[in-house]
């Protein structure tokens, strides 16, 4: 039978988790309660008491009451949450999990949801869930519901949309019970093709489909990821799992973003998973050429003097990275991969790093670039790192192609190419 965990603090909201309780088991799962609460009295018997959630995560109850400081408590209680959840999961007690609260809640529940793998149903209803949802999802799989009214008591409103909540869970719960798994490190794409991760902006796309077009040829199954923030934090996080027989980076503008403040930063662990688990990588500098921000009127008053300025779009204001700039860049992309412990390499496009970085485009800048060029080379001296310098643009379909030929050889190295691929 499907395990539906519910997630919460009884103390606060005993009543709705019993209701919620009761709802699932006429669904047809079974329910495990797990209780993160820490000041008032429980409401509800829990299954996983408060005591065994604040010791999995090191302390001890009686301390965190005493102590009184409720960010610390609703830290500790986030940390033992993910423990135990994943410890349920690891013993085959966890199909899908379900949860409900405010503020505090959310951040406590969510939080443990995230160290969940991929496939794993989770399920959030929040009074915050109709607003800037991304530091309680992450790059998770989370699914957040807005309560419409703040959760206490049932009543004519909360009543239906916890119904619909319940409901949803017993459904995900029985279907990933029925899967018999999450995806997994050793999980194949569809038809049992490994899968590559490759990033993308839209002024890469026509280099990074002549590669993923190559590595469907070659047997596998790409998955693109836009670099808009998000999407390398995505890429990053199930590189980090495992998920990737390879990674295909062809597209760091998230870099440039977070150097010099643009909108789409996917932050300082950008271009880091693959290299500190071991995953054959191939790198290239896409789009390092531009930082982007929001629309024209909201560009900050610096980068409107002596810079080359694009409106890309309403939304998106993009400039030219300059010289100092570039050069810092790559200096940061050989600190990230000088001590990969996997196979990885870089190939470098000399004509050109965007559709605007083009011989003939606004952004064409040979002197940036090459500060760019020569700053990677220095800091991968001596280094394990194939570097490879390619006398194309990044968008010639001829590059593409070249990079994902070099990243099948290196997971083949690695030995997880796929059998098609080498009959």
């Amino acid at each position: 039978m499907a395990i539906v965990v519910l997630l919460g603090t009884l103390d606060t909201k005993g009543e709705e988790y019993g209701w919620l309780r009761d709802r699932l088991l006429r669904r047809g799962v079974d329910v495990l309660v797990v209780d993160t609460g820490v000041i008032g009295e429980p409401r509800i018997s829990a299954d996983v008491p408060r005591a065994d959630v604040a010791r999995a995560a090191g302390v001890e109850l009686a301390r965190l009451r005493a102590e009184g400081d409720r960010g610390a408590a609703v830290t500790a209680m986030a940390r033992g949450a993910t423990e135990t959840l994943l410890r349920l999961l690891g013993e085959g007690r966890l199909h899908g999990v379900l949860a409900i609260g405010g503020s505090g809640g959310t951040s406590i529940a969510t939080r443990a949801m995230r160290a969940l793998p991929l496939g794993v149903p989770k399920l959030m209803v929040s009074s915050m869930a109709s607003g800037d949802v991304a530091p309680y999802v992450g790059s998770a799989d989370i699914t957040m519901m807005y309560s419409v009214v703040d959760i206490a008591g049932i009543n004519t409103v909360s009543a239906p949309i916890l119904a619909n909540a319940a409901d949803a869970a017993a459904g995900m719960a029985q279907g990933y019970a029925a899967a018999a798994r999450a995806l997994r490190p050793a999980d194949l794409g569809a038809g049992g093709r490994p899968l590559v991760a490759a990033s993308m902006a839209g002024v890469t796309t026509p280099g990074v489909d002549a590669a993923r077009e190559r590595l469907t040829e070659l047997g596998y199954e790409v998955l693109v990821f836009h670099t808009s923030g998000a999407g390398g934090r995505t890429l990053e996080s199930l590189a980090g799992q495992g998920l990737f027989a390879g990674v295909l980076d062809l597209t760091l503008s998230e870099l440039a973003d977070d150097l010099v403040g643009g909108i789409l930063s996917a932050g300082p662990d950008r271009l880091t998973a693959a290299a500190r688990h071991g995953v054959p990588q191939v790198v290239s500098l896409g789009a390092l050429d531009m930082v982007k921000f929001g629309p024209l009127d909201t560009l900050p008053p610096q980068h409107l003097r002596d810079r080359h300025v694009r409106v890309h779009n309403p939304s998106i204001t993009v400039i030219r990275t300059t010289e100092p700039e570039c050069a810092e860049l790559g200096r940061r992309v050989a600190a990230k991969l000088r001590d990969a412990t996997g196979p990885t390499a870089v190939c470098i496009p000399l004509r050109g790093l965007s559709t605007l970085g083009a011989p003939d485009g606004p952004y064409h800048d040979p002197a940036a670039d090459e500060a760019l060029f020569a700053a990677l080379r220095d800091g991968l001296r001596g280094s394990a790192v194939d570097v490879r310098e390619v006398g194309t643009h990044i968008n010639d379909p001829s590059f593409g192609r070249a990079a994902a030929d070099l990243l099948h050889g290196l997971i083949g190295a690695a030995g997880g190419a796929p059998a098609a691929a080498c009959a």
